[in-house]
C-alpha cells in the first residue's frame, strides 16, 4: 500500500484519461508546500503569494469575523467543492455552517457558500479575474469579491452579485476607500486599515 501511495504521489501530474476526481486527489498526498486546486479534473498549482496579498487577506478575514452574523462563519483558503471534478480554494469563504461538522469538514459544500473572496495575485491573474468567477457564478454562489491592489497599495474591492436571470455576476460595485455593504451581512471597513500596521 505504501509503495502504491509513493508511486501515486510521484505521478500526480499525470492524471487518468478522464481526469482526477476530488476523492482521488484526497488520496494523492500532494506536497505540503504546493498550493493547488482541481479544475475539471486537472490539478493546477500556484506559486507563493506576496506579503501584500497575505496581509490583506488576513486583515479582511479579521474584519469579516468581527462583522459575522449567524448562521455564517468564515474560512481562509478552504477547499470549496464545486463538483466531483472541480474543487477550488478561494482566499476567503463565508458560508452557512448549519448542518455541517466544521471540525471535520475537508471541503465546504458549494450549496452552503454565501460569499467568496479572491485577493488578486500576479501568479493567478487570469484565474482571479475570469476562471474562478465563472466557476463561482455557474455554481450559484451569490456574492463574489475581487480584491485588487490600488493606489498607494490600498486595496480596492470589486463587489459582484449574482444575477439569477443570467447566471452571471453583474457589474461590480467598486469600493476604493471604504467597503460598505449589507450582504451577506452588514460590514464597513476602512480599506487603508487593511495595510496599516
Amino acid at each position: 500500500m505504501e509503495q502504491l501511495q509513493r508511486a501515486t504521489r510521484a505521478n500526480w501530474m499525470y492524471p487518468p484519461i478522464d481526469g482526477w476526481t476530488v476523492d482521488q486527489v484526497e488520496e494523492l498526498y500532494l506536497p505540503y508546500d504546493t498550493d493547488w486546486e482541481l479544475i475539471d479534473g486537472r490539478i493546477v498549482t500556484y506559486s507563493d503569494t506576496s506579503w501584500w496579498h497575505n496581509h490583506v487577506r488576513d486583515e479582511l478575514y479579521i474584519a469579516l469575523r468581527t462583522a459575522l452574523r449567524r448562521p455564517y462563519t468564515v474560512g481562509m483558503s478552504r477547499w470549496t467543492e464545486i463538483n466531483n471534478r472541480t474543487a477550488v480554494s478561494p482566499d476567503l469563504v463565508v458560508f452557512d455552517h448549519r448542518g455541517l461538522d466544521i471540525h471535520t469538514l475537508v471541503a465546504t459544500p458549494v450549496a452552503n457558500v454565501a460569499l467568496v473572496v479572491e485577493v488578486h495575485s500576479p501568479c493567478s491573474h487570469a484565474a482571479d479575474r475570469h476562471l474562478r468567477p465563472g466557476l463561482f457564478a455557474e455554481a450559484g454562489i451569490g456574492l463574489f469579491w475581487r480584491v485588487e491592489r490600488g493606489e498607494d497599495a490600498v486595496p480596492e474591492i470589486h463587489e459582484h452579485q449574482l444575477d439569477p436571470s443570467t447566471g452571471r455576476y453583474g457589474e461590480a460595485t467598486r469600493h476604493t476607500s471604504t467597503l460598505k455593504t449589507h450582504v451577506p451581512f452588514p460590514i464597513e471597513v476602512d480599506l487603508r486599515s487593511l495595510i496599516d500596521f
